[in-house]
């Protein structure tokens, strides 16, 4: 069999949110990029995702936000509730229900849908299916805007020529790991994730529903009149996960079941209507802050985005939307040099304005996975149910949810997610 050879401008690994959106990003400033992913088709872990306003933001600059925004509505705020008190604390997201909320208001969507909205955008030959990447090689360069900078080998045995090379292949990157960043570590909790249907309606109101106790912490959010999403994160060892790990959603659903016995039963009604495939387990990874600031995020024109670059646990909801961020501004510097040198991808260029890149990312991402781990920390921490080892511990870090973080601190780290990761510069095709 003839091996083939391919010659591109950028190669994207991996066709996730990260990915697609990237090569959106891409496109919108007039470059083309091939993404390699290696699934057989559209790949959709994660029945459904919360975009926060940032996320949003991101999108309008992708162009494709009113794809979303017109199917999906936004949050008001929610409720969280302590299970053994039965106490209840309201959270708001925004007290101002005008255009702007109606526009970059955070909701829950189908992960399918966002990437739909993405590929729609997309050359029909973007994304070559079924392409493991098997090995990366650095070639030497003088800087030539005709240069070609990498060398990727597939499983497949095609070999591809690329001027950038960017790894947006999740918490186990090929990438990544080729640049020498640390491995994952994992935080001790585990999640499993689902959307629930009631082809009748479910008559759930419009707003986040959260409930915490010792060890655990279950929510779930309507994304329609029809359908919830909903999730569950929880303490425990891996020894004591070995049933669900085999990952047969039925198992797992009644497993969570188990688990949430003491929820009010419109909660475990929602597990119970889950559609069963949507059921996904998965043990929650993060990449330590200091791995990020200190280690090589860039060799050259090769860098990672995504779950590649900062995994993160998921107690802000923040993987997705910090995803969307590194595709626009990595688009943002990477359209920069293509326009600035006249449609030619620079060698040399590219490689600062990676550089520039990865400054812009690396202590906005590191913030996001530390806010993330203290949130889910102290929210996990404090419940006071029958799991609860009570003592002044317990009480302490009660207080600390209740009082300081719900009270005080929750509002500073939503902050958080008004940020601006600013727009794309415009490319006029001459």
């Amino acid at each position: 069999m003839e091996k083939v050879v391919m010659h591109e401008e950028v190669v994207i690994v991996g066709g996730g949110v990260a990915g697609l959106a990237t090569a959106l990003a891409l496109k919108r400033v007039g470059v083309k990029s091939l993404v390699l992913e290696r699934a057989n088709e559209l790949r959709v872990t994660g029945a459904a995702l919360t975009l926060f306003p940032n996320a949003w933001i991101a999108l309008e600059s992708l162009g494709v936000a009113h794809k979303l925004t017109s199917v999906y509505k936004p949050f008001k705020g929610g409720r969280v509730t302590d299970v053994a008190t039965g106490v209840t604390q309201e959270t708001v997201l925004t007290e101002n229900e005008g255009a702007e909320w109606l526009a970059r208001g955070s909701r829950s969507v189908h992960r399918r849908a966002l990437l739909e909205a993405l590929l729609e955008e997309l050359p029909n030959d973007t994304i070559r299916y079924s392409s493991k990447l098997q090995a990366i090689e650095k070639t030497k360069t003088c800087y030539e805007a005709d240069s070609t900078a990498v060398i990727l080998h597939l499983e497949d045995g095609t070999t591809i020529h690329t001027k950038v090379l960017i790894g947006c292949d999740g918490v186990h990157s090929v990438v990544s790991k080729w640049l020498g960043l640390k491995d994952v570590a994992n935080s001790g909790r585990y999640a499993v994730r689902g959307v629930a249907v009631f082809p009748e309606g479910h008559g759930i109101t419009h707003e986040m529903h959260q409930f915490v106790d010792k060890g655990w912490r279950f929510g779930f959010a309507p994304l329609t009149d029809t359908d919830v999403y909903w999730g569950i994160g929880y303490q425990t060892t891996a020894n004591k996960e070995e049933e669900m790990a085999k990952g047969d959603p039925k198992v797992i659903q009644e497993k969570i079941l188990e688990r949430v016995a003491d929820l009010p039963q419109q909660a475990k009604d929602v597990i119970q209507h889950s559609d069963v495939p949507t059921v996904s387990w998965a043990p929650l990874v993060f990449r330590y802050p200091w791995d990020l600031i200190f280690g090589k995020v860039s060799d050259g024109t090769i860098t990672v985005a995504g779950d590649a670059m900062h995994p993160m646990t998921p107690d802000l909801g923040q993987g997705g939307c910090t995803a969307l961020e590194d595709a626009v501004v990595l688009g943002r510097h990477i359209g920069n040099s293509y326009i600035r040198n006249g449609g030619v991808m620079s060698q040399k260029d590219l490689e600062k304005e990676i550089k520039l890149y990865v400054q812009e990312r690396r202590w906005r991402s590191a913030t996001m996975i530390t806010a993330s781990y203290i949130s889910g920390w102290v929210q996990q921490s404090g419940g006071g149910g029958k799991s609860s080892s009570g003592g002044i511990g317990g009480w302490l870090m009660k207080f600390l949810r209740d009082t300081v973080f719900y009270k005080t601190l929750y509002r500073r780290i939503v902050g958080f997610v008004y940020y601006d990761c600013g727009k794309l510069p415009t490319f006029v095709q001459k």
